[in-house]
C-alpha cells in the first residue's frame, strides 16, 4: 500500500491531524492497534471529556522549553476548538475553573472525531500492530502485521505511557528512537501520591476526606485534596505530582486564606479539636491534633504555642514516598526531546517528512483539559503543514 500521510494512533492528537491532512487533500490512513478510536478521550473526565479550558497558557504546561507550546496554541484557541465541535452537534458545559466538558459524554465527542476524519476522506484502520518504521530515500516504510505501507509523511501520535488498562505502551518512544529522536526522563504525571510510613497510618484513618488546601514546596498549586488509604489525591494532589520528585516534602496548608493563630486565639475555652472543626472537617481536626499533641481548650495555649501550632497548620510537611505510577496516571511527563522539533509544524529537522504530536512530545498540561487541548492544537498544526 502506499500513501501520502500515515498516521500513527487515533487518539486525539492523531484525528485532529487526520481531519486536518485530509481535508486538504492529501491520502491520509491513521493506523491504530486498539479496537476503538479515541480510548483515552472516552475515558477522560470520567467519561465526560474535559476537552479543553477557557483560560489556557503556556504556563500551563510543563516543558523543556517553555516557549515551545505558544505557537500551536495560539493558531487553535479554546474558542477555536469549542466553534468547531459546537458547529458539529457536540453540545459543551462549561464548570469553574474554565473546564469544559461534553454535556452528553465522551462518546459524543469521539464519534465526532472519527466522522470528521471519514467526511474528509481519511481512512481509519484500527487493531493494526506496527512492527517497525523507517525511511528508504524520500519514502517512509512502515511494517504492520497487516502488511508493509509506503508513505511519504509519517506522524507519530502514539500518546505516552499512561493508563496502560486503555492500551498505552512505549511503541512511540522507540520509533522516534529509531527515527534518531531523543526522549527525555519518563515519569507519571497527574497521579496520586503515596504515603510513607510515617503518613499511611494517618492518610488511612483519613480516606475519604477531602477539602481545599495549597501545597507548596516544589510546586505552588490550590485546589482541592482527597485522602486515601494509601496516600493523597484529588485536584491540587495531581497537578503537584507534576513538579514532585522522590526526596521533595510538600507543605500543605490546611487553612488556605485563613489565619489558623487567630483562628485559635479567639476559641476561648474551647477544646482545639473543636474549634479547628469549625473550619476543618472534624475528622481531619481530630486527626491533627492528635498528630501535633494538640489538646485542651485553645485558651490553654501559650502565645509561643499557638504560633508554632498555626505554623503547623499552614505549613504541614508531607514526604511521599513515591507516585502511584503509570497505572493511576493521566498523563507521562517528559517525552520526544522538542529541542529538534519545530514549535510551529511539529516536524522533525532532521528527518524530513517525520512529525510528532500530542502526550509523545515533552509537553505537559495541568489537570483541567489543558493536555487534551494540546492534543487538538498540535494535531491541526501539523496537518495543516503536512
Amino acid at each position: 500500500m502506499h500513501t501520502d500521510v500515515v498516521i500513527l494512533g487515533a487518539g486525539a492528537s492523531g484525528l485532529c491531524c487526520t481531519i486536518a491532512c485530509a481535508g486538504r487533500g492529501r491520502d491520509t490512513l491513521v493506523i491504530d492497534h486498539g479496537p476503538k478510536a479515541a480510548r483515552k478521550v472516552l475515558a477522560a473526565g470520567g467519561g465526560r471529556a474535559n476537552c479543553t479550558n477557557t483560560d489556557i497558557r503556556a504556563a500551563d504546561y510543563r516543558c523543556a522549553n517553555p516557549h515551545f507550546v505558544k505557537s500551536a496554541l495560539a493558531r487553535f484557541s479554546p474558542t477555536d476548538f469549542l466553534d468547531w465541535i459546537h458547529a458539529g452537534g457536540v453540545a459543551t458545559v462549561e464548570e469553574p475553573g474554565g473546564k469544559v466538558f461534553c454535556r452528553d459524554g465522551a462518546p459524543s465527542l469521539t464519534r465526532f472525531l472519527s466522522a470528521e476524519a471519514l467526511r474528509a476522506g481519511a481512512r481509519i484502520q484500527l487493531g493494526t500492530k506496527v512492527r517497525e518504521a523507517h525511511k528508504d530515500g524520500d519514502v517512509f516504510i512502515i511494517d504492520t502485521d497487516a502488511g508493509p505501507i509506503r508513505a511519504a509523511s509519517l506522524v507519530l501520535a502514539l500518546g505516552g505511557r499512561s493508563w496502560p488498562g486503555l492500551g498505552a505502551t512505549d511503541c512511540g518512544y522507540a520509533l522516534a528512537r529509531g527515527f534518531g529522536l531523543s526522549v527525555t526522563e519518563l515519569r507519571p504525571g497527574l497521579t496520586p501520591l503515596l504515603a510513607g510510613a510515617d503518613m499511611t497510618p494517618l492518610c488511612r484513618e483519613l480516606a475519604g476526606v477531602s477539602l481545599p488546601v495549597h501545597l507548596a514546596g516544589p510546586c505552588d498549586v490550590t485546589g482541592e485534596l482527597l485522602f486515601t488509604h494509601k496516600g493523597v489525591s484529588g485536584p491540587a494532589v495531581l497537578d503537584a505530582s507534576l513538579f514532585w520528585r522522590e526526596g521533595d516534602t510538600l507543605t500543605i496548608d490546611w487553612l488556605p486564606g485563613r489565619d489558623p493563630e487567630a483562628i485559635l486565639a479567639d476559641a476561648g475555652r474551647q477544646e482545639i479539636k473543636n474549634a479547628l472543626a469549625g473550619c476543618l472537617p472534624k475528622r481531619l481536626a481530630t486527626a491533627l491534633c492528635h498528630h501535633l499533641g494538640a489538646t485542651g481548650p485553645a485558651a490553654g495555649l501559650s502565645p509561643k504555642a499557638r504560633r508554632r501550632l498555626a505554623t503547623a497548620l499552614s505549613a504541614f510537611p508531607f514526604t511521599p514516598a513515591r507516585a502511584e505510577g503509570y497505572a493511576k496516571a493521566e498523563v507521562t511527563l517528559g517525552g520526544v526531546a522538542v529541542n529538534r522539533i519545530s514549535s510551529k509544524t511539529l516536524a522533525a529537522g532532521d528527518v524530513p517528512g517525520l512529525y510528532v504530536i500530542g502526550e509523545l512530545l515533552d509537553v505537559t498540561g495541568r489537570l483541567g483539559g489543558f493536555n487534551l487541548h494540546w492534543a487538538w492544537a498540535s494535531g491541526f498544526a501539523a496537518g495543516g503543514d503536512i
